[in-house]
């Protein structure tokens, strides 16, 4: 591919621009290592005349948050008719919104945690103290809360008394206008990725969670040491099973394309409770994709230079 010149996109304004950046460049360097010509550029106001003016043969999307998962970039990226790896942006938008997409999945029966989406307006207009028993007396305790759009667990919240709770809705509310509160399900936490191949999703080895303070939060995430993981997860093989076969029909579901990861707790009876699904999945040092990828025996840098050339012939075959 030394003839193909790919720009990967990563950093912008959102709140996970660190990690965007990071991810961005881990990715680049591993293409780096197949032979691709990269160029690394962080989004700004500047990236539609780069698009136009320096041409790229591709693009990869590396953003986290905001306009990166939202829909925006792909859609821009869409209109200049710059091959991309990633969701479509229709699909982007739906599944940004975490709601909307636990809908979808729970009707297509797929299982996700029983939860309740409200914005910050409703607590003022209807009274806070009131809403909140009814959260509570309805989804019961513990309890997470977590911005309704958004990644990397920013402003996610476990709370196991009454009395914490505003305190909680307060901090979750600093990263977006709507809460989500979802029933809290006690079980083994799990991520799985998928990856197409030609245009078809296969699911990478689930890698198993196990955060130091027992939330999976932000810091839990990104701090080197401060969560155990095991790949393949520790689970009976028919679990696995059914992780990844949920993974890939969640995958399709929601028509996500070229890569995915799908959050979940395997619960006491074995089910599968999706959470929620990646169309940026993370690939830092400590992101769970390039650890799946390996357990796989597969280089990251391989898996993105074949997607890379899928994304350049799908344009080609939509444009002949």
């Amino acid at each position: 591919m030394s003839d193909r010149t790919v720009a990967v996109l990563a950093g912008g304004l959102s709140h996970e621009r660190e990690v965007s950046l990071h991810s961005g460049r881990r990715l680049a360097q591993a293409l780096r290592g197949v032979g691709v010509d990269v160029v690394e550029w962080d989004v700004d106001a500047s990236l539609v005349s780069r698009l136009q003016t320096e041409q790229p043969d591709a693009a990869i999307v590396a953003l986290h948050g905001g306009e990166g998962e939202n829909g925006s970039v792909q859609a821009v990226l869409d209109l200049l008719r710059v091959p991309f790896v990633g969701t479509p942006a229709r699909a982007c938008r739906q599944v940004w919104d975490k709601p909307t997409a636990k809908a979808e999945l729970a009707a297509a029966g797929i299982d996700t945690p029983e939860w309740v989406a409200l914005p910050h307006s409703t607590f003022r207009a209807l009274g806070a103290p009131a809403v909140l028993d009814a959260m509570v007396a309805r989804l019961g305790l513990p309890m997470m809360l977590k911005p309704d759009q958004g990644g990397s667990a920013l402003g996610a919240q476990l709370v196991t008394e009454v009395g914490d709770l505003p305190a909680a809705m307060v901090s979750c509310l600093a990263y977006g206008d709507t809460v989500l509160a979802e029933r809290f399900v006690d079980g083994t936490e799990v991520a799985v990725s998928v990856i197409e191949d030609g245009g078809v999703p296969h699911a990478l080895p689930p890698v198993e969670i196990h955060p130091a303070s027992g939330v999976y939060d932000y810091v839990a995430r990104y701090t080197p040491g401060a969560t155990t993981f095991h790949c393949p997860a520790r689970l009976d093989p028919s679990v696995i099973t059914r992780l990844t076969e949920t993974a890939v029909t969640a995958h399709r579901l929601l028509g996500l394309r070229d890569v995915s990861r799908m959050d979940a707790i395997v619960d006491g009876a074995g089910r599968v409770q999706v959470l929620e699904l990646n169309v940026s999945p993370g690939l830092t040092d400590t992101s769970l994709l390039p650890l799946a990828a390996r357990t796989a025996g597969r280089d990251l840098g391989s898996i993105y230079a074949g997607l890379v050339e899928w994304a350049i012939d799908r344009v080609s075959r939509e444009t002949s």
